[in-house]
């Protein structure tokens, strides 16, 4: 049996080729779902990820001859040092086939490239900032997964304990069940939206169009930046970077799912955003929007029994304090209004408490865990 060879990817097609190996893996996974082939394309693109303003990342294939049978990205988020204190660096987008020789080939290309920058510490799955997919599948693997989310097999987990990975922490993923008008947690959910709008004199936005949106998109970001900047690997998100997420979300959003709480002044109090679940549409198109992938995802968003939880974020000062129950009336409302049967969050740290107390009026599943894993070196 051949040798097995890691190479670094430096062109085009090799890109192109990292890219699609999960496409290749997963193949006949019911449960696996690409993300979009050409934001995975730019983000290792340094002319294209503004991450790259203080990141430096590095990604590698391994070879068994002519035949690919795993990747792994590495990044140095500067940013992230700096603001934790740390000398880490990220792996991210792993896959591999079962077999040790495999995983610890690619692992090692990362540990190397650690050791050379004079880094004490490899951890991951994490991407260049909060917003890209983070963590590993280590529960919850007969679900489907989310466009937002890695897949990963069950073997994974033996192989990084192998390799002298543990966990660092991990995130949680719930299914909501909805129901309709009459529902009990629905109309709980409207009189405590009517107390904490009373109570506080803030106002939601009347979003009559997408376009609406738009003059609060600034401010969303600048909010995410503060609600998040306590949670594990956080870092603030530039300029660049608002412009970046800002063109891959806003074609995906319905102003049915979309809630911004403001006061006198119009300034952001809290906000939360959905979308239906396009799961089916990314699998059946590889992850590709054009020719013809956009057909499929318009589709998605007009009918469809699932939501996507993209974002909540709340004003500190206000977390714990009940406005997350007028977004929740909000998106239970639109989703009513939508067909929508149930809500999928996306991972939540498990030390997030202020965010799982919320689903408790629920009953929720806690149906996935992935789990960011460290090694010191």
């Amino acid at each position: 049996m051949a040798d097995i060879v890691i190479k670094e990817v430096r062109t085009k097609k090799e890109r192109a080729v990292f890219v699609d190996y999960p496409n290749r893996l997963y193949h006949n996974i019911p449960q696996f779902v690409p993300a979009f082939y050409g934001d995975d394309i730019a983000d290792w693109d340094e002319n294209k990820n503004p991450a790259f303003e203080y990141c430096e990342a590095k990604s590698f294939l391994a070879y068994r001859g002519d035949e690919v049978v795993g990747r792994i990205g590495a990044i140095l988020s500067h940013k992230a040092n700096e603001t934790w204190g740390t000398k880490r660096m990220r792996f991210s987008q792993v896959d591999f086939i079962d077999d040790r020789e495999v995983s610890k080939a690619l692992f090692e290309a990362v540990e190397d490239w650690a050791r050379e920058k004079g880094m004490t510490e490899v951890h991951g799955p994490l991407g260049f900032c909060d917003l890209d997919r983070e963590g590993m599948l280590v529960e919850g693997f007969e679900k489907r997964s989310m466009f937002i989310t890695y897949y990963n097999h069950p073997y994974y987990i033996d192989h990084l304990t192998e390799l002298g990975y543990v966990k660092d922490i991990d995130w949680i993923e719930h299914m909501i069940p909805l129901g309709d008008e009459n529902a009990e947690t629905y109309r709980k959910l409207k009189r405590i939206s009517d107390l904490m709008l009373r109570r506080t004199g803030f106002h939601k936005v009347d979003l009559v169009r997408k376009s609406s949106v738009k003059p609060y998109i600034r401010k969303a970001f600048e909010l995410v930046n503060l609600a998040y900047a306590p949670l594990y690997g956080v870092v603030e998100l530039s300029e660049e970077q608002i412009r970046k997420y800002t063109n891959k979300f806003l074609p995906l959003i319905d102003i049915n799912l979309c809630c911004l709480i403001v006061d006198d002044n119009d300034e952001l109090m809290g906000f939360g955003v959905g979308a239906p679940s396009m799961a089916e549409a990314m699998k059946k198109s590889r992850g590709r929007l054009f020719p013809f992938g956009w057909t499929g995802v318009l589709k998605s968003l007009k009918k469809n029994d699932t939501l996507d939880l993209f974002l909540i974020a709340i004003r500190p000062e206000y977390q714990g304090s009940g406005l997350n129950g007028i977004i929740m009336e909000h998106l239970y409302t639109g989703c009513i209004k939508l067909g929508i049967r149930q809500a999928e969050t996306g991972p939540q740290l498990e030390t997030n408490h202020k965010v799982h107390s919320q689903w408790k009026m629920f009953d929720v599943e806690p149906h996935k865990r992935r789990r960011c894993f460290i090694k010191q070196l």
